[in-house]
């Protein structure tokens, strides 16, 4: 902002320039119009060119024939600049189905006949009363007559209409389009464009050595058992990409970002043929030219700083509630509240940790949402109940179809309220699609007032049998509908303000994540204000303010847009049990997160078929180090619950989630910096080590925060791993069974070959030298047990002989991080002499954090807040969890000594040298981990 504020402009009769303050600039020219940016004052050539090639184009046009009350057909007005190429017509008699004629209305082809149609399913097929489902005719086998050549002059210039799959699109203000291509001159390689399944490093779909024949395409869409390595369209849509030179012609390694905000459908081809630089061609069907271009300059110099930027622009990735990070049991369907009792009494009585139990759509009454089967789960707050006794929660799916009931009291009210979209443009006509409850009405999330009468509906009193330990999934928000076009709804359905759909599709779902949330948070925000409401004041006293801030809320989503991580976490959907599936998580992963959506995971096991149970304790393994853990499974497949397979299985799958809660404390410390800088959870090497250009193609190891480097085994039958250790870094193995006998340091820029990695050693796991990471070993039950845990405090010192750290502390549940600065950071210095810890209590940062980026980034938050229980951050109650263990890699000789000291006050401690792997452990130093004062632990030699 300051480097905006205090730019100078100097302009010209063939262009301008504008000069800022950082060294960064950015010249136009007028006539051919293109853009440069340069980030820094002595780049040669640009970070970035808008229009290199001139494919810069709008097309806009609107008639009359088939608008809503019109009678005639006329072209209205059109304009058309610069198209980059010749429009495809199609045939508008689709529908015609192979033996002469289409299915007559409400009936479709089973293979022989017209049967008549009793539903869909997700497939996009009818099914029939006989159980079969509908057969696609061949479209080769059509037998529509070419149109005369007047005809066909007619139909080019009056109907722009098109069919596919039996629908219908008419288009009915003609063809419109916008698009631009932008360079990235010097590239090796380009990342983002969340969400495909495809290699991290995208791959080129035009050019010489394309990868793929079709370019990326964001189209929100229900996508059944998606394919692999394929550019085809997903559930969600972030049209951000990052090219990245690590050597940007000898000069310090270069970053660049280009973000196309257009919620419409959009197509995205990359050319990487150019051999010096990849250029990206960004097309969608409607909207305007709306271009963000990002790169690194003097004060973003980093790409870690460049991603954390574009949180600025979108919004930060939300503080989940500790719970969420633990670990989540999922199935389509746990049948009856026997069933969840005794899930849960499994994890207890096999002492696996885990935070919550999921249910889908079977528990409510006929699908009709923010309700419950009577007969299967007739006591649902007593079932809730019976987990948050144990500190567990309970997460139930509400999905944004409508079941067109009458008697069902949500759909009678939207009906009443109009909250509904309608069929298109001008109608009053409610649109009528096919889901999961049959008949279904769509609510209109792009209406602020209906998103407010939706966040009501999660209200303990609307919500009949939630409990505040109650928290949401919204799955199916692309918007599926399963007799719709390609799955989804058709275009030229309209929003309450009546605009057609295609002008907003990929904005469906982040709109429906959005308003859950939000009801989500002002529940949370009334049961804590009845909580306090209920203590009552002595006699004679005047009621304190309000003391408890709100609940954060927990929601799930599959479809999302940029910035959807303001609202919660994503999966990648309906992955399949194999081995390729697992693979393809990584990358799937690193692409979200290097988009803004730090909060993802992969249903661990694969959702559709039957994991063996190596492929299980591989994903299981593997997804306690991203970021969002989940264990889920179709209904058509086998129980594969940690116990499933018997053992040694059981032992696995619990070591490997126990994995995941000794990490808990760095987890939540790396989320925090998500929050208050924009920092990504999870990492591509590349990020972290921009001038190593080998890691530029690595999408199967990844970083958690700055300070582990995670690489599972994927694939069958594997007992070792080769780790890429990123040049200039240093590394030691940080599972404790492989640091017993020996310690091993990786140094970097060479593959380490055959590290062990067989089923019971654990996922290879490696902390940076330089580093200082938090943990706590003692097995809970759930994250809730954990909360006065003490830490473990492992120490790998550098080159230098220093590391630090940090950890992060609030009351892990609500928003007084954000409204009352109720949060601790504690920052931890070592070196040869000692390790020193200095805490930082709210509103005070560490170093390292930027208050105006931290206030930013806050900012939403602030505000949702009682005024009456704002509170100074003296009010906040800072943890006491206690330090348990120091261990130290990385010093040259034992110490003689090592003694605690904390402000004037001074104590021995005991501790051991192991020579063989030259580690320190420093045996319960016992001191409050943000103990007030400033402490040390001191080394004497």
């Amino acid at each position: 902002a300051d480097s905006l504020s205090s730019a100078s402009l100097a302009t010209g009769a063939t262009g301008a320039t504008w000069q800022f303050a950082d060294g960064s600039r950015v010249e136009l020219t007028y006539a051919p119009f293109v853009v440069k940016y340069y980030g820094r004052a002595d780049d040669a050539r640009p970070a970035a060119v808008i229009n290199a090639r001139g494919l810069l184009h709008y097309e806009t046009g609107v008639r009359s024939s088939k608008m809503i009350g019109s009678s005639t057909t006329s072209w209205d007005s059109a304009a058309v600049v610069e198209v980059g190429a010749a429009g495809e017509t199609t045939s508008a008699d689709d529908d015609q189905q192979s033996g002469g004629g289409a299915c007559p209305d409400g009936t479709a082809w089973n293979g022989r006949e017209c049967l008549e149609i009793v539903g869909y399913w997700e497939d996009g097929l009818a099914r029939f009363a006989d159980g079969s489902k509908e057969v696609k005719r061949d479209e080769s086998s059509k037998t529509t007559q070419p149109p005369t050549e007047e005809a066909a002059a007619q139909q080019e210039e009056e109907d722009f209409s098109e069919s596919f799959g039996g629908h219908r699109d008419d288009v009915p203000r003609g063809p419109t389009s916008v698009g631009v291509d932008v360079s990235f001159p010097g590239a090796k390689a380009v990342f983002g464009l969340a969400e495909h399944a495809t290699k991290f490093s995208l791959g080129g779909t035009i050019g010489a050595n394309a990868r793929y024949a079709e370019p990326y395409r964001f189209y929100n869409l229900d996508v059944f058992e998606y394919e692999l390595d394929v550019p085809m369209a997903l559930y969600g849509s972030i049209p951000l990409a990052w090219a990245h030179d690590p050597s940007s012609s000898g000069s310090s390694p270069r970053t660049a970002g280009c973000y196309w905000n257009n919620p419409s459908e959009t197509f995205v081809d990359v050319d990487k043929s150019d051999g010096d630089g990849i250029a990206l061609h960004w097309i969608s069907e409607s909207g305007v030219v709306d271009v963000f271009l990002m790169a690194t300059t003097a004060s973003v110099p980093t790409p870690l700083k460049l991603l954390a930027s574009f949180a600025s622009l979108v919004g930060a990735q939300e503080l989940p509630p500790v719970f969420a990070l633990g670990y989540h049991q999922c199935r389509w369907n746990y049948k009856d509240e026997k069933d969840v009792a005794f899930v849960h009494g499994q994890f207890e009585a096999l002492d696996i940790p885990y935070d919550v139990l999921w249910l889908d759509i079977e528990h409510t009454d006929g699908k009709r949402y923010f309700t419950w089967d009577d007969a299967l789960f007739p006591r649902p707050q007593e079932m809730q109940a019976n987990l948050s006794k144990t500190g567990r929660k309970m997460v139930t799916i509400v999905d944004p179809h409508i079941k067109r009931d009458p008697n069902y009291a949500v759909h009678a009210e939207a009906t009443r309220l109009r909250h509904y979209i309608k069929e298109a443009p001008g109608s009053t006509k409610d649109f009528d699609g096919w889901c999961w409850p049959g008949s279904s009405s769509y609510l209109d999330f792009t209406s602020p007032t209906v998103r407010a009468w939706w966040a009501d509906r999660f209200a303990l009193d609307k919500y009949v049998g939630s409990t505040e330990d109650l928290y949401t999934w919204n799955d199916m928000n692309e918007p599926s509908v399963f007799n719709g076009p390609e799955v989804t709804m058709p275009k030229t359905a309209a929003s309450l303000a009546g605009v057609e759909h295609r002008e907003w599709h990929n904005l469906y779902g982040a709109y429906f994540h959005r308003a859950t949330a939000e009801g989500l948070a002002q529940r949370g925000r009334a049961t804590q204000r009845a909580k306090a409401a209920a203590i009552a004041p002595p006699p004679g006293t005047t009621p304190p303010p309000v003391q408890h801030a709100g609940l954060r809320p927990f929601v799930l989503t599959r479809s999302f847009f940029a910035g959807s991580q303001r609202w919660g976490a994503v999966w990648t959907g309906d992955n399949a049990a194999r081995w390729d599936h697992l693979a393809i998580a990584a990358p799937m992963l690193l692409s979200l997160s290097t988009c803004g959506f730090s909060f993802a995971g992969a249903d661990a096991g694969g959702f559709f078929g039957d994991p063996e149970p190596e492929l299980m304790a591989r994903w299981i393994a593997a997804a306690a180090f991203t970021p969002f853990f989940r264990g889920h499974a179709h209904h058509d497949a086998k129980r594969r619950e940690p116990w499933s397979f018997g053992e040694p299985w059981t032992q696995r799958l619990r070591a490997a989630i126990a994995d995941r809660y000794v990490h808990l404390p760095y987890w939540y410390s790396t989320f925090a910096k998500a929050r208050f800088a924009g920092d990504p959870v999870m990492r591509p090497l590349w990020v972290a080590f921009p001038g190593d250009p080998a890691c530029l193609e690595i999408d199967d190891a990844w970083l958690v925060g700055g300070d582990l480097l995670v690489k599972p085994a994927v694939a069958p039958g594997v007992d070792a791993v080769d780790v890429y250790f990123p040049a200039g870094s240093s590394w030691v193995d940080a599972r404790p069974s492989s640091s017993k006998k020996t310690t091993t340091w990786y140094r970097g820029g060479a593959v380490a070959r055959g590290i062990g990695a067989g089923l019971d050693a654990g996922v290879p796991v490696f902390q940076r030298a330089g580093s200082i990471v938090p943990r706590q070993r003692r097995l809970r039950r759930s994250t809730q047990a954990m909360r006065t845990d003490p830490y473990e405090l492992t120490v790998v010192l550098d080159a230098d002989g220093r590391a630090t750290g940090d950890v992060y502390l609030d009351d892990q549940q609500t928003v007084a991080f954000a409204t009352r600065n109720a949060f601790c950071w504690v920052v931890l210095e070592a070196s040869a002499a000692g390790v020193e810890a200095r805490r930082y209590v709210g509103p005070d940062l560490p170093p390292g954090l930027d208050r105006a980026t931290s206030d930013a980034l806050l900012a939403p938050l602030r505000g949702t807040d009682d005024a009456a229980a704002a509170e100074a951050s003296s009010s906040f109650a800072v943890p006491e969890n206690r330090v348990e263990r120091l261990v130290v890699f990385g010093l040259d000789r034992p110490p003689t000594g090592v003694e605690l000291r904390v402000g004037d006050a001074t104590r021995p401690l005991d501790f051991a040298w192991d020579a063989a792997t030259s580690k320190l452990v420093v045996r319960k130093p016992d001191v409050v981990l943000a103990d007030p004062a400033t402490w040390t632990i001191a080394f004497a030699f």
